[in-house]
């Protein structure tokens, strides 16, 4: 049994807090909580006291607590502090460490790890300074989960939810099972781009390929392992976002073009994507099928996103490409790395089953040669990558 002290701050998804700890609970931990002021408007002290069958701490300013020090008392007892909901401003203050209740004055007390689920409005989680917080709490060493995406209350749509209690809770049983990985990216900020691109042909028909990206997602969740911030510029898949990932959806490669410009600065970028080459001027209106020819496509080229990085004045100090070839898999990759002005291509052979697969085999080019990996796991290759990425970055400071 581990003892988990849970922090409920203000904001619709309080009520998620109630789901979680029943969870917790019946996976045999025991939940303290502490309510914040803002999480008492959504839910109250009596209903977490029933659920923990425990006193629920709201005041920093309690008299038979604090003549004790409650505040360093709850900070040390338990295994880990978990933040649920981590609004904005909750988030804000923690990195800023301030200490001005009892929430904020615990985390800054405490020696035990911590971890932050957050929920917001869309714009708050995007706006740079949410994401510049989110990113000083992983650099010093704080769990942040990666919000859900989807319908909030306040009508809008994007990342910003609550993740479900059930992710939350598989989280924090992941904090318990393995001891916390080395962070040698901690305060490196990497561009990760994954997935196909569709280029649409009418309202209802687009070109597209078979990537399913799962590559570029393992890679994504293993850079943030090493203790990354991770943004994930993400075409039309149905994975789920790797935990401590920042994901921004696109559609087409002009779009995935705008969100990786928009995601600079960057330390280094690992692009991923199989991104279209060719795009057609889409029709207004859904194409009909007459008697005569089929209509003929004009192709229009997309933009080179790998190489227009590769030589934009905001270069990262280590830029990443993906090919996938059907034959001459090194030769291609090869020179794709001098014309597109790339540090390393990571090659693979894709006319076999690798597409949606859960193994992969690749070729690391780079000017000192090229080093072939056996078949691997896509996640035993984004963590090998992930890794060398790390020494690339440390061997550059």
């Amino acid at each position: 049994m581990k003892r988990i002290l849970l922090i409920v701050g203000g904001g619709i998804a309080a009520y998620k807090a109630c789901e979680l700890i029943r969870l917790l609970r019946r996976r045999g931990h025991s939940v303290r909580c502490v309510l914040t002021e803002g999480g008492s408007h959504f839910v109250t002290a009596m209903t977490l006291a029933a659920l923990t069958e425990d006193q629920v701490h709201t005041s920093l300013w309690d008299l038979k607590n604090e003549a004790e020090m409650g505040h360093i008392r709850l900070s040390r007892e338990a295994d880990l502090v978990v933040v649920a909901p981590a609004t904005a401003d909750l988030l804000a203050r923690m990195a800023a460490g301030l200490s001005n209740d009892l929430a904020t004055t615990l985390l800054l007390a405490t020696d035990k790890p911590v971890l932050a689920a957050p929920a917001m409005n869309v714009r708050m989680w995007l706006h740079p300074a949410t994401q510049r917080n989110v990113a000083q709490l992983r650099a010093d060493g704080i769990t942040v989960l990666a919000p859900d995406e989807g319908a909030m209350a306040c009508g809008e749509y994007g990342p910003g939810r609550l993740p479900e209690p059930e992710a939350i809770a598989n989280a924090i049983e992941a904090q318990f099972e393995t001891s916390r990985p080395p962070q040698p990216l901690a305060g490196r900020h990497i561009l990760v781009t994954a997935g196909p691109t569709h280029e649409a042909i009418d309202p209802v028909r687009y070109i597209a390929n078979r990537s399913s990206g799962r590559q570029g997602y393992a890679i994504a969740g293993a850079l943030a392992d090493l203790g990354a911030r991770v943004t994930l510029v993400s075409g039309p898949v149905t994975l789920p976002t790797p935990a401590g990932v920042t994901r921004i959806d696109v559609e087409s490669a002009r779009d995935m073009a705008a969100a990786v410009d928009t995601a600079l600065p960057a330390d280094a970028a690992v692009m991923v994507a199989a991104v279209a080459d060719w795009r057609v001027e889409a029709a207004p209106q859904k194409v009909k099928k007459g008697d005569g020819a089929p209509p003929a496509l004009s192709l229009v080229e997309n933009p080179d996103i790998l190489a227009t990085l590769a030589h934009a004045p905001r270069r990262p100090a280590l830029v990443i490409g993906f090919a996938a070839e059907t034959e001459g898999v090194i030769a291609h990759a090869t020179a794709k790395r001098v014309r597109k002005g790339a540090d390393w291509i990571v090659a693979n052979d894709v006319s076999a089953d690798v597409f949606g697969a859960e193994a992969n085999t690749v070729h690391l080019v780079t000017a000192d040669g090229v080093e072939s990996w056996e078949r691997l796991p896509k996640s035993t290759v984004a963590a090998r990558l992930a890794q060398r990425i790390a020494n690339a970055l440390q061997g550059a400071s």
